[in-house]
């Protein structure tokens, strides 16, 4: 199954059974008392993040998904059995929002978090309720209560400490197929990257980061051009931009407002995070370090510097593999403590070993 990373479902809770009308008809009691029972509550529906899974492919089952319906009411002043709740599972990381007007409501971030989207209705009242000083045989019973609902759009945004961000073909499948075990889609065409791939970075002292390829940014993604909208989010839940740079372009300053620009529009809080920029295929100029310094001294004199706390500049040749060294050195500068990805992952995998080692002693 593809990689499907939003989906838009409605979810209702099941319907509430009917009480039910009844009277004791027993041999030594021919005109007994009002005995319907009530009916059974309808079934809730819940939400639960799996570390089992990483797209939302398994929600395209169905459109609606509905808790079971409670069962009528019974003689002899027995409820009906309660309907069977459903559970929703969706990959940590993801987002759930009201359709209707875009308010977020669960945030999934924690692996086997749990939450109820819609309860189902209550069971109606039988008729022994009614049962009072005025009225000893009450005929009638409650109907059984709807459950809610709710229009839900449900979207992945991906886990990880650092982003690439750059413009098509600016060369981050490249670079983060040499210095991650993540291989990725390799070509020089634009969107070559459809998805955000996550590759991991260890050091010696097997730290490890996180890095996320978003796919590549055109002008006024931010307003749905290109593949721009669907992939801006994957953005939201890293800590540093890594603003990777065409060599091969030779305009970094337009390059480097032309990404902000998008982020901005995008988010305004994206551009006040932490930032390193990355000059791609220096191959290219023969890394000759007047010309690193001239482009320095340009991308200094931008507004981006203004906004971005002076990031660093760094300059590499992912295909030839130059300056990545010093790369992933900076990189895990930013990083000195367990970063939140980290800890995700090795929780994650820890799950899976557990659930491994069980099906193999069972």
């Amino acid at each position: 199954m593809k990689f499907v990373d939003e989906v838009k479902i409605s979810v209702f809770g099941g319907h509430g059974g009917r009480g039910i009308v009844s009277f004791d008809r027993e041999k030594y009691r021919p005109n007994g008392g009002p005995s319907g029972g009530n009916g059974g509550r309808g079934g809730d529906i819940y939400l639960r993040a799996s570390t089992s899974l990483n797209h939302l492919g398994k929600l395209l089952q169905k459109k609606n998904y509905r808790g079971a319906n409670g069962e009528t009411g019974r003689g002899q002043k027995q409820s009906g059995i309660n309907g069977k709740s459903l559970v929703l599972e969706v990959p940590v990381g993801t987002e759930v929002l009201n359709e209707k007007d875009g308010t977020l409501l669960f945030d999934l971030s924690i692996a086997n978090s749990s939450y109820i989207l819609v309860k189902g209705g209550k069971g109606g009242l039988g008729n022994y309720n009614f049962k009072n000083s005025r009225e000893q045989k009450p005929e009638y019973a409650q109907l059984g209560e709807p459950g809610e609902e709710l229009q839900l759009c449900f979207r992945i945004k991906s886990i990880a400490d650092a982003g690439l961000i750059g413009l098509t073909n600016a060369g981050k499948s490249t670079l983060l197929s040499n210095v991650s075990r993540k291989k990725a889609e390799i070509g020089n065409y634009p969107f070559t990257t459809l998805l955000p791939n996550i590759g991991l970075i260890e050091n010696e002292e097997h730290r490890r980061i996180y890095l996320a390829d978003i796919p590549g940014l055109i002008a006024n993604a931010s307003k749905g051009a290109g593949l721009g909208l669907s992939f801006l989010k994957h953005i939201e839940r890293v800590s540093l931009n890594i603003y990777l740079l065409d060599g091969e372009r030779f305009d970094f300053q337009k390059e480097l407002i032309l990404l902000q620009k998008e982020l901005g529009a995008y988010k305004k809080s994206l551009l006040e995070r932490r930032s390193i920029v990355v000059v791609n295929k220096c191959d290219l100029i023969d890394y000759d370090i007047k010309m690193q310094n001239e482009i320095k001294k340009t991308l200094s004199n931008s507004k981006f510097w203004k906004t971005s706390h002076k990031a660093e500049i760094i300059f590499i040749s992912a295909k030839d593999k130059k300056g990545l060294d010093i790369f992933i050195k900076k990189l895990f500068s930013f990083f000195p403590q367990k970063t939140l990805a980290e800890q995700f992952f090795e929780n994650q995998s820890s799950e899976k070993f557990s659930k491994t080692k069980l099906r193999h002693l069972a």
